[in-house]
């Protein structure tokens, strides 16, 4: 098994870009023509809606473009200043195991924002990642506020996997308004800068290229920005 391409793009992707992108690479990956990517990019302001998504939740339609995104999940906001990780992996060299999959993916992401002092979680109920706030109200059933830090939407073709998961550096969290995250009212959404870390997208890819291997069990080929 050759060891991941890791790619950095600079400025915003467009998104019908990003899924042409991926389709084909996960055409070559599946034919033995390229090898595994981890793809790392921010998208300009839009809306994603997952296999999942209720209508309802789509609470401003006009505001942003709204893409049919083919992933798991319901509505995400996807937007500059938060880092979108796209996992391009072939788990029939790794493990055929969805479930197992999207908890590596979680736990990717918990031990990189571990590296700047952050405690995020799993909940039971609410894929994505998420950290308690006792600096906020409580909820009225008097259990502590929760926001989401990251999110997650996968899916599988023939056993290779795309799309993968957001993480909030610095987005416009007002951009939120928009749509009811993740399908979830009763918590909020927040980011690295807005929990008080001055950390930038720089500081997080490298974070996520250090625990790549904690996790996944090979280190990643660094690539040109493109």
């Amino acid at each position: 098994m050759n060891k991941p391409e890791w790619r950095i793009s600079d400025g915003a992707v467009p998104y019908s870009e990003a899924l042409a992108t991926m389709e084909a690479r996960v055409a070559d990956i599946r034919a033995g023509r390229a090898p595994e990517l981890v793809w790392l990019l921010e998208h300009p302001p839009l809306y994603t809606a997952g296999t999942s998504a209720a209508s309802k939740d789509l609470l401003q339609p006009t505001r942003f473009p709204v893409h049919v995104a083919g992933r798991g999940g319901q509505y995400t906001y996807h937007g500059p200043g938060q880092r979108v990780a796209y996992v391009m992996l072939d788990l029939r060299a790794r493990r055929q195991d969805v479930r197992r999959y999207v908890w590596e993916l979680e736990e990717w992401t918990i031990r990189t924002l571990a590296r700047f002092n952050v405690t995020a979680e799993r909940r039971a109920g609410r894929v994505g990642v998420w950290v308690v706030r006792p600096d906020k109200p409580r909820l009225p059933d008097g259990t502590p506020r929760e926001d989401k830090i990251a999110a997650i939407g996968v899916r599988i073709r023939h056993w290779v996997s795309f799309h993968g998961l957001s993480i909030n550096v610095e987005p416009d969290l007002r951009h939120y308004e928009g749509i009811v995250p993740c399908g979830i009212a009763d918590h909020g959404v927040t980011s690295l800068v807005d929990l008080g870390l001055p950390v930038t997208l720089a500081d997080l890819d490298m974070a996520l290229a250090e625990t790549f291997s904690e996790v996944f069990g090979d280190a990643v080929t660094p690539s040109a920005a493109a």
